[in-house]
């Protein structure tokens, strides 16, 4: 049965995007599992495949999140689909597998205001230490905030002014430990 199309984007618009592994497994649990993940990603910004800003992401072992906004022109849905579909035929090549690696369609919803962005970056970011992986989020190397503090800018685009007047710790280069008190 074929899916019901999702709305058109809106132009300019910022999206928080989940998605989960197939039956929610833990397939995404080695780190060059996650490493091969940020390569796709950076493939499709860096070859200009599709052109987007990504605010912040979270690799966990078992689902993505990203905080992204498509610029005007491009489809939300052709980027997810993109990355998705190519991962999983790279993951399927590099452990002989077969078949899907994702589960359920990605959810997607608009970022309404930005109360609404911050409430979802920090959301984002607290991701692996409320699953308990990591004590502090700047130690979770599959994150945007580990991204921004290594200054690393392939997949994480840099903090706006409004992200670092409420997280000052994701200016890229920061060290993490001159904020805390």
């Amino acid at each position: 049965m074929a899916h019901k199309p999702r709305g058109k984007t809106n132009k300019g618009a910022t999206y928080h995007v989940a998605s989960d592994v197939n039956r929610k497994a833990f397939e995404l649990e080695p780190d060059d599992d996650k490493e091969l993940l940020l390569k796709v990603i950076d493939e499709a910004k860096t070859k200009k495949k599709y052109k987007f800003e990504m605010h912040n992401f979270c690799i966990m072992d078992n689902h993505i999140h990203f905080l992204i906004t498509p610029e005007l022109g491009q489809s939300l849905s052709m980027i997810m689909k993109w990355i998705k579909q190519v991962f999983a035929i790279r993951w399927n090549l590099k452990h002989g597998k077969t078949g899907h690696f994702w589960g359920d369609r990605f959810f997607s919803r608009e970022i309404v205001d930005d109360e609404d962005f911050l409430k979802i970056y920090d959301y984002i970011d607290q991701n692996p230490v409320k699953a308990g992986i990591v004590n502090h989020p700047e130690d979770w190397k599959w994150g945007g905030l580990y991204h921004h503090q290594a200054g690393v800018t392939m997949i994480v685009n840099p903090a706006t002014e409004k992200v670092l007047e409420r997280f000052p710790w994701h200016k890229l280069g920061t060290d993490p430990n001159r904020y805390l008190q």
